[in-house]
């Protein structure tokens, strides 16, 4: 049924990120499908905040986010689904939905944190992915 999955994951926050992970590896193996894991570090969003940075503050950051996202996909799911590892640079709705266009995904799954008064239904980045996608997007309360 799903032969591409999108799991959209928050590296940092790896709490509330369990049951989102455990529900795409089931459907992944269950499907047999390719599981993609993408986080996104968020850029500067000004040109002038950067610019506080050293210079090779990205090259670093991006790298430090492929072990972490490699370190977080060996710990918590299991073997025998394929996987494949995604760190995206930008804004996170942007890039969860550029990536799933890109790799063809039927499926996207994302975690949604504990909501609060800002965000009453679900946050703002998982309400944006399923306003937009033009695929099925399941979002899993922690």
């Amino acid at each position: 049924m799903y032969k591409d999955i999108l799991l959209a994951v928050d590296v940092q926050d790896p709490e509330d990120q369990m049951k989102a992970v455990g529900t795409a590896a089931e459907y992944a193996k269950a499907f047999g499908s390719t599981l993609h894991v993408i986080s996104v570090v968020p850029d500067y969003g000004l040109a002038i905040v950067g610019s506080y940075f050293p210079p090779d503050h990205e090259e670093k950051t991006l790298a430090m986010a492929k072990e972490n996202l490699q370190a977080f996909c060996d710990k918590h799911l299991p073997e025998g689904i394929e996987v494949q590892h995604i760190v995206g640079h930008g804004r996170i709705y942007q890039e969860v939905l550029r990536y799933a266009e890109e790799v063809g995904a039927d499926l996207i799954v994302m975690a949604s944190h504990k909501p609060g008064l800002e965000d009453y239904l679900v946050g703002p980045n998982a309400e944006r992915v399923m306003r937009h996608a033009s695929c099925s997007v399941l979002v899993v309360r922690p």
